[in-house]
């Protein structure tokens, strides 16, 4: 397990994952080019992408030695109102088979479907240890259900989320970025390394390298980001840019001189 950890985390402890999953639930014309969004991105030093089933095995080669995460739940579809329940669809022996590093699937602590997700999430996490194949968690309380006066994403919730992922198996997370500095309350109650995902469209340049600042500087060990990135004009340097926040300690106004 530690080798394919390795082909994910540098190091530094530290990953940058290149989320690229968003097509098989939902319509990304920005996909439509696979092959050059993986190709940019690697080149200008993503890690590792988080990816399909579909996409391991139809572009390896592209995928190059980068690591891969593979998204185990899924079977559900935007063209459907209301969205039905995503479930878990692959094993880890099915992980193996493609060449993947890693397994992702969701947890929604405190939803409709708690008791699905979570249950899903531990049988998932002790299958893929028998293959020596480490699972990441995403962690949203509540999934995105709206809830009259529960503010769903709060520190609290976040924190409970991520240490629950981790109690059920989970040897590394994705979460939301909440908090600003209380965000550190969030890392400090998990014992597995948080990677932070990208979030709604960001407005510039200096939105998304400040999010990735700040979320490292309060003790996120990476992030998972995908459509702030492969909607890019130049995905290579945005990669570049933000691999050396993460990486390099950059700072944002060195960020931004990478991507001129």
């Amino acid at each position: 397990m530690k080798r394919r950890m390795n082909n994910i985390f540098k190091k530094d402890g530290r990953a940058f994952v290149l989320a690229m999953d968003h097509a098989a639930m939902m319509p990304s014309p920005d996909l439509k080019d696979a092959g050059h969004v993986i190709r940019e991105s690697a080149a200008g030093g993503a890690d590792a992408f988080l990816t399909t089933y579909g996409m391991i095995k139809n572009f390896q080669k592209d995928f190059g030695n980068t690591g891969l995460i593979m998204r185990a739940d899924g079977g559900s579809s935007m063209l459907r109102k209301p969205q039905s329940p995503m479930d878990c669809l692959f094993t880890a022996e099915d992980a193996v088979r493609a060449g993947a590093d890693a397994l992702l699937c969701m947890g929604y602590p405190g939803s409709e479907t708690n008791e699905h997700t979570l249950k899903y999430l531990a049988s998932l996490a002790a299958d893929a240890e028998a293959y020596g194949l480490p699972v990441c968690a995403e962690m949203l309380p509540y999934g995105f259900e709206k809830h009259e006066g529960i503010d769903t994403r709060s520190v609290e919730n976040m924190a409970f989320a991520c240490r629950q992922g981790a109690e059920l198996g989970a040897d590394f997370i994705k979460s939301e970025y909440v908090g600003g500095e209380r965000f550190r309350e969030v890392t400090d109650n998990c014992y597995v390394p948080i990677l932070v995902l990208g979030g709604g469209k960001a407005k510039d340049n200096a939105e998304i390298f400040a999010n990735v600042r700040s979320a490292m500087d309060n003790g996120a060990k990476g992030v998972i980001m995908g459509r702030n990135i492969y909607r890019h004009e130049n995905i290579a340097q945005v990669c570049q840019a933000i691999a050396a926040i993460v990486h390099d300690d950059a700072s944002v106004e060195e960020a931004l001189k990478i991507i001129g």
